[in-house]
């Protein structure tokens, strides 16, 4: 099946007075229709480079995107324009115009294509339903909170019926209860209407609750991608671990020399696995770091543990974490 989206050999050179900047070097991508693929790196790795690359806002210096079967590096501007209203996007600041209320900032959009005021304040209805703010119609972005601003920021991008749609750190400025409830929005929109999401974000956290893909961005490289599943249970590149194993979290005064790394992604919540295994095998362990949730009853995330000296012992415990389903890998030089 072709891609969605087909990123091809990209790479963006910024020059400046006396240097220049690679933004992004060759990076290759297969996005297929209807996912929610994450793009993921630390702050400076080219993310939203790559982003604005999609849609040609950023022409690369070398290297193509093929959105289904239009090579945008051999579009005419005039095409490109037409490419460009089935491409939507959302950023971190939401870009509402200020002078204009709800309504009118959703109405937009359809204005710049030449649409019947009527057909748009109709549409923009219906949008302001689907992403719950239908009595915020006459209010000016002023008078809304974050989370709204981005529902309105949200229902705006849909207003011309796109088939991808890009959110660039679209969740950065909002809290963590906020964040969930856009990210449960926007895997509504995507199940509901089968539109193509691309998440460019900082957070593993945002990747793992919504996206099925991830691609880490290293220094404009790109470092690793695969399933989220995959990336997470066994992270390979040094970027993808720094990003899993949350590295600038890890406790610095800890000594000892074999540390193991746990997933949870089946066990019930209610299972007091690292509990029974110290009873089990008669020795004490160290959580380093844990990162899991509850959801819908079954363990999700990971710890960190480091364990005895006794090598019989640690080996014991690794063999009973296993047995119980958990995914489990040693874990180098974590402390």
């Amino acid at each position: 099946m072709e891609p969605m989206i087909r990123i091809q050999n990209v790479t963006k050179t910024f020059i400046g007075k006396g240097n220049q900047v690679e933004a992004l070097k060759g990076i290759s991508l297969d996005i297929q229709k209807g996912d929610i693929y994450g793009i993921i790196g630390m702050s400076g790795a080219g993310k939203s480079t790559l982003v604005r690359c999609l849609n040609f806002l950023e022409r690369p210096t070398a290297g193509t995107v093929i959105i289904e079967d239009k090579d945008l590096s051999a579009l005419r501007e005039q095409e490109l324009r037409v490419v460009r209203t089935e491409i939507a996007m959302i950023f971190q600041h939401f870009n509402l115009l200020m002078q204009r209320n709800v309504l009118d900032n959703i109405c937009f959009p359809m204005e710049i294509v030449g649409k019947k005021r009527a057909e748009a304040v109709r549409r923009a209805r219906e949008l302001l339903k689907i992403v719950g703010l239908e009595e915020k119609e006459t209010s000016y972005p002023s008078q809304l909170s974050g989370g709204q601003k981005q529902r309105v920021a949200i229902a705006r991008a849909l207003a011309n019926n796109p088939k991808i749609l890009l959110c660039d750190e679209a969740t950065s400025a909002l809290d963590p209860a906020t964040t969930k409830a856009i990210l449960a929005l926007l895997q509504q929109i995507n199940r509901e209407f089968g539109i193509t999401i691309v998440i460019i974000t900082h957070e593993m956290s945002v990747v793992q609750e919504v996206c099925s893909h991830v691609a880490i961005i290293d220094s404009g490289e790109l470092a690793e991608h695969g399933t989220v599943e995959e990336v997470f249970r066994r992270p390979k590149s040094r970027a993808a671990k720094e990003l899993v194993f949350m590295a600038d979290a890890r406790v610095e005064e800890m000594a000892g020399k074999r540390c193991i790394r746990i997933v949870f992604s089946e066990n019930s919540s209610f299972e007091p696995v690292i509990a029974n295994m110290v009873l089990e095998c008669k020795a004490p362990v160290n959580i380093l770091l844990a990162d899991t949730k509850d959801i819908g009853g079954i363990a999700h995330g990971q710890m960190i543990l480091q364990l005895p000296q006794d090598e019989a012992v640690a080996d014991r415990m690794i063999e009973y974490l296993r047995e119980r389903r958990l995914a489990v890998e040693e874990v180098e030089s974590y402390v």
